[in-house]
């Protein structure tokens, strides 16, 4: 469970993540972080579910440059953003993601489940990514892929 003043660092996307509020100080309403990247660090591309119904924008959040850039960024409501990065830095950790930071095929398939009114992938249309990563949850949940993602604390709407 993420607390305010928490930091994670993702040792293959370069990501530093300062969890300024989170969801259990603000009761589900904001979660607040500072997002650090190192040079020629690069986040994934993912498309926010929530900013979707008022028009969806995906983007590559990269560091080209030879200092760290810093983002304040807001997520309202907070939903599971925060286990969700827990998560990815986790699978970093445990060598679960390619040199891109993004989790290895059954990972990916069990993550994109379990976070799925959190975030989905830029392309192709959802239904889509939903209907070609079903088998591969299957065989994931087979392996235990999803243990990591059992309820361990209140989930914020």
């Amino acid at each position: 469970m993420a607390y305010a003043g928490q930091v994670i660092e993702n040792p293959v996307s370069g990501e530093r993540i300062t969890f300024n509020k989170t969801a259990a100080d603000t009761n589900g309403e904001l979660l607040a972080i500072t997002l650090e990247l190192s040079p020629d660090g690069a986040v994934p591309v993912f498309t926010c579910t929530r900013a979707r119904r008022s028009g969806s924008r995906s983007c590559l959040f990269q560091n080209i440059g030879d200092e760290p850039v810093v983002a304040n960024v807001e997520v309202r409501p907070a939903g599971r953003m925060e286990e969700l990065f827990e998560t990815t830095v986790e699978l970093a950790e445990e060598g679960r993601t390619n040199k891109k930071g993004m989790p290895k095929p059954l990972d990916f398939a069990i993550f994109t489940k379990e976070f799925r009114n959190e975030v989905v992938g830029a392309f192709p249309p959802v239904w889509v990514q939903r209907a070609t990563l079903a088998p591969l949850v299957a065989i994931a949940e087979l392996r235990g892929h999803g243990d990591r993602y059992q309820p361990l604390r209140p989930r914020y709407a």
